[in-house]
C-alpha cells in the first residue's frame, strides 16, 4: 500500500511544475505574437532615449548660453556666438550636438518671437537688459539630424520610422546687478568717476599671470576722514561726501554690508572693525577682488549716516594704512600713506561678480550672469 500511495503522490506533486512552465510559455508567445513586449520595449528603451538626448541638449544650450554671455561681457570685441558649439558638444554623450542659433543683443542679431513650447527659449527681456538665447538640435556622429530609433519600427505602422529631432534652448542675461552685498567700505560716485575716467580705465584683472600687471598709474589712493568732498560735474549734487571712503554697516561681523532697497548705513566715525581687518589684510596678500558699493548720496553724519546705492565696483586692494594694522603698496610703493593718513590703495577692474543678483544697476565694472530660460 505505502508503494502504491508513494506511486500516486509523485506524479501529482509533478504536475504543476509542468503547468507553470506551459502556462509561461503560452503567455510569452502570446504577447511576442500580438507586440506587446516589443511595444513596452519601444516605449521604455525609445521615449528613454528622447528624454536623455533632451537633457543633454539642455545641459549644452545653459552652458553655450553662458559662454557666450561670458565673452559679452569680458570683450574687449563683441559677442563670440561661436562659444557655444564647443559647450554644446562636450555636453552630448557622442560629443556632438547642432547649434541652430544664436540671437540675442549686442551683435548676436534679433531672436524671433518665442513659440512657447517647451523647448523654446522664453520672450526677450525688457529693453535695456543684454540676452542671448543659444537653441540645439540633434546631431548624431554619422551627421544626422535624427535621433535613430531602437524599438520603434517594429510597432504597426512605424516600420518607416527613422527617428526624430529633439531642440533645447537656453537663455542669458548679463550686466551690472542692483543688488548684492559688498565689502564694508564705501567710495562716492565722484571718486570712482575720477579714478576709471568715468567708466573708460580699467586695469586687467588678477590673476598675473596669464595677464599682465596692472601698470603702476592706474593705482589708487583713497583717503580716509578727509575734508573733501566738494561734489563734481560728473554726479548730481550730495553725490560726494566728506572722506574719500567710509566704513559701512556690518551686522554680521564678516566685513560686508547688505543692500536693502537701494540703500545702506555706514559710520565715518569708526575704524575698521576684527574682521574687516582680517579680511583687508588677506585680500591684499591675496590679490583678491572686492567689490565695493559706490554711493551717489548720503545724509546724516557718522553713527547715522545713510548712503544711496548708485551700483558696484571691482576693485583689488594693492595697500593700506589703517589704524592697528598697514601693507605695503605692492603695485606701487611710492604710493604708500605714512603717518596719520589713513588710506585703502588699489585699482578699479571690469569682472564677473561671483554670487550672481538681479540684473539693472548701472555700470561700475561689475557685472553677473543669469540663466533667465
Amino acid at each position: 500500500m505505502r508503494a502504491l500511495m508513494g506511486g500516486l503522490a509523485r506524479p501529482v506533486l509533478r504536475l504543476p511544475g509542468h503547468d507553470d512552465r506551459g502556462a509561461v510559455g503560452v503567455l510569452v508567445a502570446i504577447l511576442i505574437g500580438g507586440g506587446v513586449l516589443l511595444g513596452m520595449g519601444a516605449l521604455v528603451v525609445d521615449v528613454g532615449q528622447l528624454y536623455v538626448e533632451r537633457a543633454q541638449l539642455q545641459n549644452g544650450s545653459d552652458a553655450g548660453a553662458l559662454a557666450v554671455a561670458k565673452t559679452c561681457v569680458h570683450g574687449p570685441g563683441p559677442c563670440t556666438p561661436g562659444a557655444a558649439q564647443l559647450y554644446a558638444n562636450q555636453n552630448s554623450a557622442d560629443g556632438t550636438s547642432a547649434v541652430t542659433l544664436v540671437c540675442g543683443s549686442a551683435n548676436l542679431g534679433a531672436c524671433p518671437a518665442s513659440t512657447g513650447k517647451i523647448y523654446d527659449c522664453p520672450p526677450a527681456p525688457k529693453p535695456g537688459l543684454n540676452y542671448v538665447d543659444v537653441h540645439t538640435g540633434t546631431l548624431t556622429a554619422s551627421g544626422s539630424t535624427l535621433l535613430p530609433p531602437s524599438f520603434a519600427r517594429t510597432l504597426l505602422g512605424k516600420k518607416n520610422y527613422s527617428g526624430s529631432t529633439v531642440f533645447a534652448c537656453a537663455q542669458a542675461e548679463w550686466g551690472p546687478p542692483s543688488a548684492a552685498s559688498g565689502q564694508a567700505v564705501t567710495i562716492s560716485a565722484c571718486e570712482w568717476d575720477q579714478a576709471t575716467k568715468n567708466g573708460t580705465l580699467f586695469a586687467p584683472p588678477p590673476p598675473y599671470p596669464p595677464n599682465p600687471l596692472p601698470q603702476s598709474s592706474l593705482d589708487r589712493v583713497l583717503k580716509l576722514h578727509t575734508a573733501a568732498g566738494g561734489g563734481c560735474s560728473t554726479e548730481p549734487a550730495g553725490a560726494d561726501g566728506p572722506g574719500l571712503f567710509g566704513w559701512t554697516a556690518d551686522p554680521n561681523s564678516n566685513c560686508t554690508t547688505p543692500i536693502i532697497n537701494g540703500t545702506f548705513g555706514g559710520n565715518t566715525g569708526v575704524n575698521a572693525s576684527p574682521a574687516c581687518q582680517q579680511v583687508i589684510t588677506a585680500d591684499q596678500a591675496n590679490r583678491t577682488v572686492v567689490f565695493l558699493p559706490i554711493y551717489v548720496s548720503v545724509s546724516g553724519s557718522q553713527a547715522s549716516e545713510t548712503y544711496t546705492l548708485k551700483g558696484f565696483a571691482a576693485f583689488v586692494i594693492t595697500g593700506y594704512n589703517l589704524p592697528g594694522f598697514t601693507a605695503s603698496d605692492w603695485l606701487n610703493p611710492a604710493n604708500n600713506c605714512k603717518g596719520s593718513t589713513r588710506c585703502i590703495n588699489g585699482y578699479f577692474i571690469h569682472v564677473l561678480v561671483p554670487k550672481p543678483g538681479p540684473i539693472g544697476g548701472p555700470d561700475l565694472g561689475a557685472d553677473t550672469i543669469l540663466l533667465t530660460g
